[in-house]
């Protein structure tokens, strides 16, 4: 009798609390980028965990914050719309005891969700274990979850319980992808976010929430890939500070991104870095729809 399990987990939370690399860490490979910059994630990315316990899909969403442009509210749209998809919610969270405004947003839009709810502490590396208890009774005070899982999505603690616990609440069923899928995510859109990521670690605070890459093109040969990007900024100075003094800027960047495409590609990349404005593009649904981010909510 086959009872293996399979379904969809939806890893919601404000931004910058880890969703990203906490997905990272439970199907073991990096496939959404991640930085210390909230914000990084901007579309709902899909990762397949198997084995022989069954499989789940997990569902990466952008962090839900108050929106300040289109791409903004595409982003909570994204990232709310999940969880009518989910067979679980884990609701990731940081170790503090005082639950914020945001916090609290997230929690009123969980109420209605017909949906097992596991509350996951993450960075329980950056506490000591006396201080856990104080967070878990603070989220706990007006929110009855199915479970609490404390981890460390940088050291991995606590990630295999986290693993079990969700088959626990998956439905019996068969695998939605083969057990060799790791993502649904085109090789030409994890490139781009490849570049999106070192741009964003290479860049000051002020021009990363400006910025999008697209892939111009992307031509396989024996050997060798070729790929031309574009880095696009909402404003003339931006585009000097990507550039750079003499390119400097805009190389670090290029060959930081070439080093982890190689990996992804499994062959030598020759890649070529342009930058163009496109002034309040996160605010133009045209912009937004040729970089991506005008998807229908119904096929995510």
């Amino acid at each position: 009798m086959n009872n293996k399990k399979s379904g969809f987990v939806a890893l919601i939370g404000r931004p910058n609390v880890g969703k990203s690399t906490l997905m990272n860490r439970l199907i073991g490979q990096k496939i959404a980028i991640t930085s210390h910059k909230p914000q990084t994630t901007r579309n709902r990315i899909r990762t397949v965990f198997t084995d022989d316990r069954g499989q789940i899909v997990f569902l990466d969403t952008p962090g839900i914050h108050k929106s300040r442009n289109k791409l903004g509210d595409y982003m909570v749209n994204v990232a709310k719309h999940t969880l009518n998809d989910a067979d679980v919610i884990i609701w990731l969270v940081e170790p503090d005891a005082k639950v914020g405004t945001g916090d609290r947003h997230i929690m009123e839009s969980l109420r209605s969700a017909d949906t097992p709810v596991i509350l996951c502490i993450n960075k329980i590396d950056t506490i000591s274990h006396e201080d856990i208890l104080p967070v878990i009774a603070a989220f706990s005070e007006d929110f009855e979850y199915s479970e609490v899982i404390p981890v460390s999505a940088v050291k991995g603690r606590g990630c295999e319980d986290l693993i079990e616990t969700i088959f626990k609440y998956l439905p019996e069923g068969e695998p939605f992808y083969d057990e060799d899928t790791v993502t649904d995510q085109p090789i030409r859109q994890i490139t781009a976010e490849i570049i999106r990521e070192k741009a964003l670690k290479c860049l000051s605070d002020e021009i990363p929430h400006g910025i999008a890459v697209t892939i111009e093109r992307m031509e396989y040969k024996k050997t060798i890939v070729d790929i031309d990007a574009t880095i696009v900024c909402e404003r003339d100075s931006h585009k000097g500070i990507i550039i750079g003094k003499q390119g400097q800027m805009l190389k670090k960047i290029g060959s930081a991104a070439r080093y982890e495409i190689e990996e992804l590609v499994e062959r030598q990349v020759n890649l070529k870095l342009w930058v163009k404005v496109r002034k309040d593009w996160r605010d133009s649904e045209l912009y937004l729809k040729n970089f991506g981010y005008d998807k229908n909510l119904t096929d995510l």
